[in-house]
């Protein structure tokens, strides 16, 4: 999903791409107008930096941040210890809190998109999904506080929630649900990324406070 977002943007963006995948992050380093930075942000953000986000912290400049990392554990509470807890909540809310919280000098100074990656998750839970679902849900907390508190200085904040998608994350829920992967039930990464588009490129008078990105036939809910 991060690679589609990524081609999408640098049609008409410089792109900062971070991530912990060497392989995907050095194939996104050839193409024009991205740079690749690997980086473990629950480390550079909450635990201990090493650096690795100076250039990026550095930035003046900052036209659209669009956090799409996310961990994803079948879990249910009388299962889930207090460190899956924290690898959700601190990955999935806290690093995108905190990494949003050091660039809106940048984002104010270009009035600026934040565009989070919810989930479909984000609205309601189910059994064995607990973990998820509420850091989801904590999410859409984050971005509808952020909006209000950052309308003053012409910051726009998007949700972009997807259900199910063709991504190795959701390939492994269904693993661990012992269920059967098929492709042709789930989004495409590209539908997402146009769906980050649609809100980057809203009109100067609006902002798309939601995008819901469902699949064409809905199965089930994730």
């Amino acid at each position: 999903m991060g690679v589609e977002i990524v081609a999408d943007l640098l049609r008409d963006h410089d792109v900062w791409a971070i991530g912990r995948d060497a392989d995907g992050l050095d194939r996104l380093g050839e193409l024009a107008h991205v740079t690749a930075v690997q980086a473990d942000l629950v480390t550079e953000l909450l635990d201990k930096p090493t650096g690795a986000l100076d250039e990026v912290l550095g930035l003046d400049r900052v036209d659209v941040l669009v956090h799409a990392a996310a961990v994803a554990q079948r879990r249910t509470v009388e299962a889930a210890s207090a460190g899956e807890w924290r690898s959700h909540l601190d990955l999935n809310v806290v690093v995108p809190a905190q990494l949003t919280r050091r660039l809106l000098p940048a984002l104010r100074a270009a009035g600026g998109d934040v565009v989070f990656i919810n989930s479909g998750a984000g609205d309601g839970a189910f059994p064995g999904n607990i973990v998820y679902a509420a850091s989801k849900h904590a999410l859409r907390a984050l971005a509808d506080g952020l909006r209000k508190e950052e309308a003053p200085a012409g910051v726009r904040v998007s949700t972009v929630a997807p259900g199910p998608t063709d991504t190795p994350m959701l390939e492994t829920l269904v693993a661990q649900e012992g269920g059967t992967y098929t492709v042709e039930h789930y989004i495409d990464p590209d539908e997402v990324a146009r769906a980050v588009r649609t809100a980057v490129d809203a009109g100067p008078s609006t902002q798309i406070t939601e995008i819901a990105v469902r699949p064409r036939v809905e199965l089930t809910d994730r």
